[in-house]
């Protein structure tokens, strides 16, 4: 009690209460876990990033895996390395970018959702651009953005493809 008549423990509230306002005006979230990452990411393939040495893979999308190939007017292409292409070229003039942890994978990656400075949201502009489907497996956050996509035609909706899951399996 002392400390506060002094002044001590008013500066020591202070010390507290103004990084939080700064949050709350600024829209930061206020508590994050150890897990929770920003930073500039690394495209290690369409649904994984890689921030601070640590592995991102990104919640509710599956893009084709590198050497998948999908047909598009009669021919092969590579699906899975032009969806790594794409989320590298989006991601390019947009970090630092900010990860809310999830899930860990059996891989032991953080499973995240992911925004850039401005707020959108990464996975969903992967699927909205056709490089990715909504994994229903894990998520219903980006089903309305996968028919919006396939409506469209675009990326790996401009022509036949398996979905990743199932490439997978072969």
């Amino acid at each position: 009690m002392g400390d506060l008549h002094s002044g001590k423990g008013a500066r020591d509230m202070k010390a507290i209460w103004v990084p939080i306002l700064f949050c709350m005006i600024c829209g930061h979230p206020l508590a994050t876990t150890a897990a929770d990452l920003s930073g500039v990411p690394r495209v290690i393939d369409g649904d994984t990033l890689e921030i601070q040495d640590q592995r991102v893979r990104l919640h509710g999308i599956d893009t084709p895996e590198a050497r998948q190939t999908c047909t598009r007017d009669g021919v092969e292409w590579l699906c899975g390395q032009e969806a790594s292409k794409a989320l590298r070229e989006y991601l390019q003039d947009k970090p630092p970018i900010y990860c809310e942890q999830i899930d860990t994978d059996r891989y032991r990656r953080i499973v995240a959702k992911c925004f850039t400075q401005s707020g959108e949201d990464i996975g969903e502009w992967m699927v909205r651009n056709g490089w990715a489907l909504a994994y229903r497996r894990y998520s219903t956050d980006y089903i309305e953005a996968e028919t919006n996509a396939k409506n469209a035609g675009r990326g790996i909706w401009a022509g036949e493809f398996a979905e990743p899951w199932n490439w997978r399996r072969r």
